[in-house]
């Protein structure tokens, strides 16, 4: 995906569909349920690394219930220093820049009715700048910093392309903190050729949700936790596939590469004790393509569980602790 620009097609003012000032977080994330917002670009074209078209599918179709959703009051997760440190982020870049910010507290719609399901929720607007009018804010920490080596990374710019789609305006700046102390700016030109092949997608996507079609999965980690959230029970029924070729060309293959990940995994085995067999008990070992570390983890204290409840199995009645079952893929051949 490029940053290039090309020439600005006029369209309406987007519409303001509700004002997100004093929303509650359940009240917003209901709404955005209504369309494809900014953020949720990448998963429905397929860009996003983090979410997959399927998982995406089933918070707008209402069959999320049962898919993880991240705590914003968690400090441990990256989603609440994000929204603790959007605020510094936006002075900072109001101040390195000497541009004028202001908050856009609504969930903008499309003008166009034929696109009235993209919606935008902005972080900013840039007041009187003629050659920049949103503001994008970030934050990366020790492993997101690594896919903005490159530039801004392509879930964002599809973000943005679909920001300026909806609003229609010009520029956005990407303004990312990497790591707490890297403050780092990106102009994005609004790209027509970009926004019309992410429409064409987003359509694409958003006739899922309408037909109440699952999308395909793409094999990520995403989509398995989404297919394990959408059919979390078995009903018991056997399914014969035997005259369904392409399916049983899928299950030959899947054989194939189970037997050649078996293969490789004893390789990488004896790789990894020849190394380990040379080292004996030093804890490093340098080669021209990098290090290993081999190094003894510190002691730790832990419950006996199995003793105590030998000794106290009434405990067990006292504080009993139901982990639901999962259903698991098992092969035989």
């Amino acid at each position: 995906m490029t940053e290039q620009a090309t020439p600005v097609t006029r369209q309406r003012a987007p519409l303001r569909l509700v004002s997100t000032k004093d929303m509650s977080r359940d009240d917003w994330l209901t709404v955005r349920k209504q369309g494809i917002g900014a953020s949720d670009a990448a998963a429905a074209v397929g860009l996003n690394p983090y979410q997959s078209p399927l998982e995406l599918w089933m918070i707008k179709t209402g069959r999320d219930q049962h898919l993880a959703k991240p705590d914003p009051e968690d400090d441990a997760t990256p989603i609440y220093w994000g929204n603790v440190l959007e605020p510094i982020v936006a002075e900072c870049y109001a101040r390195r820049t000497r541009n004028k910010v202001r908050r856009v507290n609504a969930v903008l719609q499309h003008p166009d009715p034929d696109k009235s399901w993209m919606l935008a929720n902005l972080d900013y607007s840039v007041v009187a700048n003629e050659d920049v009018q949103i503001l994008e804010c970030k934050t990366a920490g020790r492993n997101g910093a690594k896919l903005w080596e490159d530039g801004v990374p392509d879930y964002i710019q599809c973000q943005v392309q679909h920001q300026l789609a909806v609003t229609g305006k010009a520029a956005a700046d990407v303004c990312v903190l990497i790591c707490g102390q890297e403050l780092q700016v990106h102009r994005i030109e609004r790209n027509e050729e970009v926004i019309d092949q992410l429409i064409a997608l987003e359509r694409h996507f958003w006739h899922y949700v309408e037909t109440d079609t699952p999308p395909p999965t793409d094999g990520s980690d995403s989509a398995d936790q989404a297919l394990r959230a959408l059919y979390p029970q078995d009903d018991g029924e056997t399914l014969d596939f035997t005259d369904d070729e392409a399916l049983s060309d899928a299950f030959r293959r899947l054989l194939q590469v189970r037997e050649d990940l078996d293969r490789l995994k004893d390789h990488e085995s004896r790789l990894k004790q020849q190394i380990q067999a040379r080292m004996g008990e030093a804890a490093r070992a340098i080669f021209p393509a990098g290090e290993v570390r081999w190094k003894r983890a510190q002691d730790r204290q832990t419950l006996d569980t199995g003793r105590l409840l030998t000794d106290q199995p009434e405990i067990l009645n006292q504080y009993p602790l139901i982990k639901p079952g999962s259903r698991r893929f098992i092969i035989r051949t």
